[in-house]
């Protein structure tokens, strides 16, 4: 089984290398994938646009108004858009590689097979309800597929595909609760809420994951991964809307300190909810995703693993400005171009990141996790 596997991920491999050979040496990689130890046969997914595989665009109003539906998003490994906010693959990609499994369909693509899981992640989706939203009065026009709304659909997922037997099935599933939670606060930024409000929002946010957790555990869950926050005041978005002439608000990487420390702040909150879910469920396998120290990582690391050290807070697919991010003229309208080699990039369009960039996350986190999973080989 394990040498069948094997030939598969080849052959995956050899699609790859034809479809984007300038990643060959990276990609070959795969053929010995580090997560095979743990003999995960299925992965799930819930988040939002950092691990949406294709159900904003198959939901009327979200693919409607998301650019993620047309190129050149998907242009350096699918030669399509297929609904991944990036110009290839995402995290969740190279994790179902790294554990010997296909790419995972979006559960909204009715025609697809899950024999290897499914992923339940939106474009755009919040861990909060559209209702609390509204009582915060943070619009959310992208979606409605809250973390609750993709809960309801996995459960019905599991009602016809391994009920009532699903604890036994999906002993060896892995599990990945978020990134979600992120889109509040972006949001909120975005409408003008401020610092202290959005921390208000933090116990909420965090309530609702941790809940959302519990009904995976429910499921019949044994391991999950819990994913936190990236250094937001990283991202060209937001460094374009704080954009100031005062030297002392930027870090040494030219991030923006104030929104950094209130992402640390989140993930710590976050991070003290899950050990207490743990001292709950000792027999579950609960990992925290440490996605803020993996994106700091990459940017130290940045110019030996081959990103343009003058493009670090820069968009790839992106116009004007400092970071070429306009918020009014995004990656996919007419006129803004694609940067002549986004594996340089680590931005793709300004919120969300390039292949590149997630591969090499994907390969700090895997490594970072991989001790935490207790898979015994």
């Amino acid at each position: 089984m394990a040498l069948a596997i094997r030939v598969v991920l080849l052959i995956i491999s050899l699609v790859v290398l034809d479809q984007h050979k300038g990643d060959a040496q990276e990609l070959l990689k795969l053929q010995k994938p580090g997560l095979m130890k743990c003999k995960f046969n299925k992965i799930y997914q819930l988040g939002d646009s950092l691990s949406d595989t294709g159900n904003c665009i198959r939901e009327s109003h979200c693919g409607a108004n998301s650019a993620c539906t047309r190129l050149p998003y998907g242009m350096n490994f699918f030669q399509k858009a297929t609904g991944r906010c990036s110009n290839g693959m995402l995290i969740i990609d190279f994790i179902a590689l790294e554990s010997g499994l296909p790419l995972l369909n979006p559960y909204k693509l009715r025609s697809a097979k899950f024999r290897h899981g499914a992923n339940f992640a939106v474009a755009g989706a919040t861990a909060l309800p559209a209702e609390i939203m509204a009582e915060k009065k943070i619009i959310n026009s992208a979606t409605n597929s809250s973390l609750n709304v993709q809960l309801d659909w996995m459960s019905s997922h599991f009602e016809t595909t391994c009920s009532p037997d699903c604890p036994a099935k999906l002993k060896k599933s892995l599990f990945l609760v978020g990134e979600i939670g992120g889109n509040e606060f972006n949001y909120g930024l975005s409408q003008g809420k401020t610092m202290d409000e959005l921390r208000r929002m933090v116990p909420d946010v965090v309530h609702t994951i941790i809940h959302g957790v519990r009904r995976v555990i429910g499921f019949g869950a044994t391991r999950i991964i819990v994913p936190g926050n990236f250094p937001i005041g990283c991202h060209p978005i937001i460094l374009t809307k704080f954009m100031t002439d005062n030297s002392t608000a930027y870090d040494e990487y030219h991030c923006l300190t104030d929104l950094n420390k209130f992402a640390i702040f989140y993930n710590r909150h976050l991070q003290q909810a899950i050990d207490e879910l743990k001292k709950e469920h000792p027999n579950i396998t609960l990992i925290y995703g440490d996605y803020y120290n993996a994106y700091l990582w990459l940017l130290q690391n940045a110019v030996t693993l081959g990103f343009d050290k003058n493009s670090l807070q820069k968009a790839c697919c992106g116009i004007g400005g400092n970071y070429n991010f306009d918020v009014r003229k995004k990656c996919g309208a007419p006129g803004v171009q694609v940067c002549a080699d986004p594996n340089t990039y680590i931005s793709w369009d300004g919120v969300h990141l390039t292949q590149k960039a997630y591969s090499w996350l994907a390969r700090w986190l895997i490594h970072d996790m991989l001790p935490k999973l207790n898979c015994h080989v």
